[in-house]
Parts: structure tokens; sequence; C-alpha cells
């Protein structure tokens, strides 16, 4: 479990194809890589992978086929920021919100507005039937980012970014075009469940 509170951007060091479509990551970072630990959790661009093999400066990810299909992860390439979250320890502080780390879909950057110490950005959701878990003042994560949702529309939805995440996040570089990894509220999903079987 996660809260989308990003610890550090990580870079992608070395991307190898492996058996069954799959693919190793290799993830550089100076805060997480020290830490990490056969087994453990992390989340890379808001999706839940396993450590193997870590060193001191770097660890690996392998990433199952159907996770390249559904998330971001399959376009990295060597020297791509990602973004990085070790998993919530039991008396850690909970930031954000509760993200589980299993990526609902990806949204794209339909339009970017940038203020003197804000940005708003403009996405659509793929696949369109997670836009009904989207809520006004509800929350969203964006490449494991945790976040608010400013506003809603029929097919778009808006997130602000303060300086903070405009810095500490690979969302300070999103540009429009861009695609991104979407986890929907898991409260959200629950609710529509629990009415689902009154």
């Amino acid at each position: 479990m996660f809260t989308g509170i990003v610890v550090d951007i990580g870079r992608v060091a070395a991307v190898e194809d492996l058996a069954d479509d799959s693919r190793r990551l290799r993830i550089a970072s100076d805060v997480v890589a020290p830490q990490a630990k056969p087994g453990e959790s992390i989340s890379v661009n808001g999706v839940c992978l396993t450590v193997v093999d870590p060193h001191a400066e770097e660890f690996g990810a392998d990433v199952m086929k159907e996770t390249l299909e559904r998330s971001s992860l399959g376009a990295l390439r060597p020297g791509d920021p990602v973004n990085l979250e070790p998993a919530m320890a039991v008396g850690d502080r909970f930031g954000g919100h509760l993200v589980s780390g299993h990526v609902d879909g990806r949204a794209r950057v339909t339009e970017r507005v940038d203020s003197e110490n804000w940005r708003l950005l403009t996405l659509r959701i793929e696949p369109a039937r997670l836009h009904k878990y989207l809520a006004e003042k509800g929350s969203v994560t964006l490449d494991g980012v945790s976040l608010t949702v400013a506003d809603v529309g029929d097919d778009w939805f808006t997130v602000s970014l303060i300086p903070t995440t405009l810095a500490e996040t690979t969302l300070g570089d999103a540009v429009v075009g861009q695609s991104v990894n979407v986890e929907v509220d898991m409260l959200a999903r629950y609710v529509e469940r629990m009415l689902e079987h009154r």
C-alpha cells in the first residue's frame, strides 16, 4: 500500500527484455535504492513493482506483459525519470490517500495552463468507463502522485499542481499529448460495489 507521496525522482538505468514478453527495469535512485530489499514493493510511476537484485545505487524490478500494456512502463527507456515511493510501513505518516499501485488505465494530457505558482492540467481518462470514479474534490493518482480532482466534465477532468509537486515529481515536465498512469480512488470502487449488492 502507498500514499501517493513521491520520495524521489529516479532514473531508468537499463531496460532488459525477459521471457514471456516481460521486462526488467533497473532504476537508479540515491534515496530509494540504498534501503531497497529483495521482495519489497516500490511504486514506480504509480505501478507496484517487486524489488529484485538491489544494489547501493539502483534496483531491479520485473514488469509482466499485462502491466506493460496497461501502464506507461512499456514506453520507458534508459535515462527516463520515474516517480518512486516505497511501500508504506506501519507508523508512517499518511499524507496522501490510499493507493494500491494497481493501475486502472491511463490519462492523456489535453491542455496545460501555467500560472506563476501553479499549473492546471486537463486530462482525458482511458478507458472511458473509469470516468465515473472521478469526482470534484475527490482523489486520483497520476504516475504515482496523489492529487485532488479540481473539476470534472463529461469526458475530461482537471488537476492543479502546486510548486512542490512541480519540483519534486515528474508531473513538472508533463506536456500536452503525454500519457500518464491512472489509479482511481479505491473507495469509489468499493462504494459502487456495495451499492450494486444492497
